[in-house]
């Protein structure tokens, strides 16, 4: 599964759609593996992705592919910082709508 979080924007064709944190933590902790996440930091109110990157630092489970489409620029160091130092390292792809 490639699992897309993302309050606002519509997941691409193929990829799951997580909306919240809970959303997302409830997919990444179910049965099918998730080989790509892609995360916006910001989630509406209180709640972002952080609890999802802490959760996936915790457990040692990183897709092997993670992107940052979030366009918050503290909470894309944010991100990005935890991945590189926690996890397989942020993935790049040109147009961030469509990974």
């Amino acid at each position: 599964m490639r699992l897309w979080v993302d309050d606002e924007r519509t997941a691409p064709g193929g990829w799951a759609w997580a909306k919240t944190s809970d959303e997302a933590l409830n997919l990444l902790g179910g049965i099918e593996p998730v080989e790509a996440i892609s995360l916006v930091h910001d989630l509406g109110g209180e709640d972002t992705t952080r609890p999802v990157v802490l959760w996936l630092a915790e457990h040692g489970n990183w897709p092997q592919r993670v992107y940052v489409h979030t366009a918050n620029p503290i909470g894309r160091q944010w991100l990005e910082g935890m991945v590189q130092r926690y996890g397989p390292g942020v993935s790049r792809w040109s147009n961030p709508g469509a990974p």
